[in-house]
């Protein structure tokens, strides 16, 4: 068992060094090292059959639909309104542009359902204002970053739903609702510490707008906000399923885009679902080889055998959890989202369900600790496309980001010590 592990660990690792895409690291280090252990055709076989069983799911359907519905709000005006309407709420208070790009972030994480989405639509317009308004560059994209990683817990959140089939069948309503608290809880973070740090370096207050101009930009938002509702109401109400909902918001995306901000226009449309197509084929991809990896790792009872070292430890719970944190940190800063919640699922959730964690807390933790990845190097996606939109270097955005992981951290050892956090909301609807 110790040499499959070393075997399939190690040659990822090199791959991933290597450049090699990632689902193609994963797809050959599973081969390779299925290799060890029977022959070349039945070893192949074996990989075919479980990339494809693992894209084989009723849920999924869900994801190609919001991927269309996010790239359809983020072509049609979606970020530009909700930016205003956040500028006409919030703009006046200390470092009132942070905090507009904070909001504004985690209501376009929601809509989209993308982290690198809502790092892209919101930090193109939101970057150059504060840099206007005496904003450190660093800071700005910091700002950004890491606000934008909270549309992996807003739902409707894509790898929530890849979380529920990874766990074997957890409601993704519970699971969406379950988001919710957690996911703002990291937004008013991040909030305060745009506060304090704006205050420190004295940056100036936005104007504060009359209410003949406040409420005009409140309404003009509302229709994308209502996606929201729709979609989140819809399913906890039992009116449709997840992957229902994705198809629900996909036409009213394309009703708000298309015909009522007329933002998208019909010859658009081609290249949208294109490039639709393609960002659905790499997730796919992901799922696939991510899932034959998984099997593997269950095939050569890897996960129980680390599961049982890790209840050896030590015999404190807080402890483990702590320890499952770290590693999930580490694990996040290297790896995407889709294949480290497929892979690392199997293995850590027996460990934190035998400490009394239920799936849903679990869940959460798992994504957040995750979504502190995604704004972390070496591999951290979203740090670098909030680079290339502000334009500045890799060192410029790390010092600033250092209260905000902070930040974060304290939120994540709230979610993973304090139940409720992630369970209330659940209950609450009866989920």
């Amino acid at each position: 068992m110790e040499m499959t592990a070393l075997v399939l660990l190690g040659l990822f690792f090199l791959l991933l060094i290597a450049n090699v895409p990632i689902s193609v690291s994963i797809g050959l280090a599973t081969l390779v090292t299925l290799l060890m252990s029977m022959d070349l055709q039945p070893a192949a076989t074996t990989i075919a059959q479980r990339v494809a069983g693992g894209i084989d799911s009723f849920a999924l359907l869900a994801i190609p639909f919001f991927i269309l519905s996010g790239l359809l709000m983020g072509r049609g005006g979606i970020a530009k309104r909700l930016i205003e309407c956040a500028m006409a709420l919030i703009g006046a208070l200390p470092g009132g542009l942070a905090l507009v790009n904070v909001l504004s972030c985690m209501l376009f994480g929601a809509i989209s359902g993308s982290s690198v989405a809502a790092c892209s639509a919101i930090g193109s317009f939101m970057l150059p204002e504060m840099q206007k308004k005496g904003y450190n560059p660093g800071f700005s994209a910091a700002v950004t970053a890491a606000a934008a990683t909270t549309g992996m817990l807003i739902p409707p959140s894509n790898i929530l739903i890849i979380y529920a089939i990874a766990s074997g069948g957890v409601s993704i309503a519970a699971l969406f609702m379950a988001g919710y608290l957690p996911g703002i809880l990291v937004g008013l973070s991040l909030m305060l510490v745009s506060v304090v740090y704006a205050k420190r370096h004295n940056y100036p207050l936005g104007d504060r707008l009359p209410l003949s101009l406040v409420v005009p930009r409140v309404l003009a938002a509302l229709p994308s906000l209502f996606l929201i509702f729709l979609v989140i109401g819809g399913i906890i109400g039992g009116v449709f399923t997840a992957t229902e909902a994705g198809a629900i918001a996909v036409l009213y995306s394309l009703l708000l885009s298309v015909g009522i901000y007329r933002e998208v226009r019909v010859q658009d449309l081609p290249g949208i679902l294109l490039k639709s197509a393609e960002t659905t084929a790499i997730v796919m991809l992901l799922i696939g080889t991510s899932s034959a990896m998984s099997w593997l790792l269950a095939y050569e009872n890897i996960p129980q055998t680390l599961s049982d070292a890790l209840l050896t430890l030590s015999d404190n719970p807080l402890i483990i959890l702590l320890l499952i944190n770290l590693v999930l940190i580490v694990v996040g800063a290297f790896l995407d989202m889709t294949p480290a919640v497929l892979i690392f699922t199997p293995i850590f959730m027996p460990v934190a369900m035998e400490l009394g964690m239920s799936q849903l807390q679990f869940g959460i933790m798992l994504v957040l600790n995750l979504s502190i990845g995604l704004c972390s190097p070496p591999v951290g996606s979203v740090l670098f496309v909030t680079c290339a939109v502000a334009k500045i270097r890799l060192e410029q955005i790390i010092k600033p980001l250092l209260p905000m992981y902070l930040a974060m951290f304290a939120v994540l050892m709230l979610v993973t010590y304090v139940p409720w956090l992630s369970e209330f909301l659940p209950a609450l609807f009866g989920l």
